[in-house]
């Protein structure tokens, strides 16, 4: 029982964390490594398949064990977090109050996802 609801809770978790790679307000990171997480003590066979994973298994191992991340995923996420609340700014949202919380919200998300370390990009 305890390994099927760990496998359930790290497929949940992974997939809430490849949603958020493309709605900036979702964390990415820490759902992948609770995906690890439950996979390690749930399922050897999932837990090695998102680790040899081309993309992901390097981001995750990466941020395991140097607490960085990659420029490009730097690039990407602190582009998307401005891109969309800007949109919700300007287009979305009337109340002067909220236009503020918004663009306050930008500015620390960007300040945490700028605050780890940075590991090149590999080619």
């Amino acid at each position: 029982m305890k390994r099927k609801l760990l496998i359930l809770l790290g497929s949940l978790s992974l997939a809430l964390g490849l949603l958020g790679i493309a709605l900036p307000l979702l964390p990415t990171t820490p759902f992948l490594l609770l995906s690890a997480t439950c996979y390690f003590h749930g399922s050897d066979r999932l837990y090695r398949w998102l680790m040899a994973h081309p993309t992901l298994g390097p981001y995750i191992r990466s941020f395991r064990e140097d607490k960085a991340i990659p420029l490009r995923a730097k690039v990407v996420s602190v582009t998307m977090v401005w891109v969309t609340l800007l949109y919700c700014i300007f287009f979305v949202v009337n109340p002067l109050w909220l236009r503020i919380l918004l663009f306050l919200l930008a500015i620390g998300i960007s300040w945490h996802i700028l605050s780890f370390k940075t590991r090149p990009s590999e080619r």
